[in-house]
């Protein structure tokens, strides 16, 4: 559905302060609504996967509340779908920090640990290094800056739209199709978190 106040399903799977995401969208225009409800999920605009803590057992919960096939599903539709933090790195095919356990398998590759001779994890205001232009990230500045708390990331692919440098290139937004992810917080990241986020509910207004 669409509207005025788009509809967007923040995916609960009972991990982490999902409701931190919700709270942002909302803030910037969308009826944003914390769920494990298929029906509801269904009906949304745009579907948000946010996350926090250990690729494990955030993976072991969405099979368990029965919201691994569902994102699956919504990320292969039309509509808009975002990944954040562990939530970005669920939709590759698998992670150093879990080995044996299969992520969503929505983007291809793996998530890799960060380089050593930097502090584990990143936690910290990092800049992006844009690669790509795209609705995500328009309007923001040539090398904005944002919140990061990781000690994994997605290896460097075709998907790989910006970046930022801690020990080396580090990517930090990933597209494919309609499905963007985030390695950073837009949550916690001030103007340019709700400006990204802003743009991502206008997608799904659109």
């Amino acid at each position: 559905m669409s509207g005025s106040r788009p509809l967007v399903a923040v995916l609960d799977y009972g991990i982490g302060n999902l409701r931190s995401a919700q709270k942002s969208l909302e803030k910037v225009g969308a009826d944003a609504r914390l769920t494990a409800d298929p029906a509801l999920i269904d009906d949304a605009a745009a579907v948000v996967l946010p996350g926090v803590g250990h690729f494990g057992p955030c993976m072991r919960a969405l099979h368990d509340t029965g919201l691994a096939q569902i994102a699956i599903d919504h990320a292969a539709d039309d509509r808009p779908f975002l990944g954040i933090c562990v939530g970005m790195q669920l939709l590759f095919e698998g992670s150093e920090e879990a080995p044996g356990i299969d992520g969503l398998g929505i983007m291809p590759g793996t998530i890799r640990r960060l380089p050593d001779g930097v502090k584990h994890p990143q936690m910290q205001w990092n800049k992006l290094r844009l690669r790509q232009p795209g609705p995500l990230v328009a309007g923001l500045p040539d090398e904005p800056w944002f919140y990061f708390v990781h000690s994994f990331a997605p290896e460097d692919s075709e998907y790989t739209t910006a970046v930022c440098d801690y020990g080396g290139e580090i990517t930090a937004i990933t597209v494919k199709d309609r499905v963007w992810a985030t390695q950073f917080h837009p949550e916690k990241s001030g103007h340019n978190g709700l400006k990204l986020l802003t743009n991502f509910v206008e997608m799904a207004r659109s």
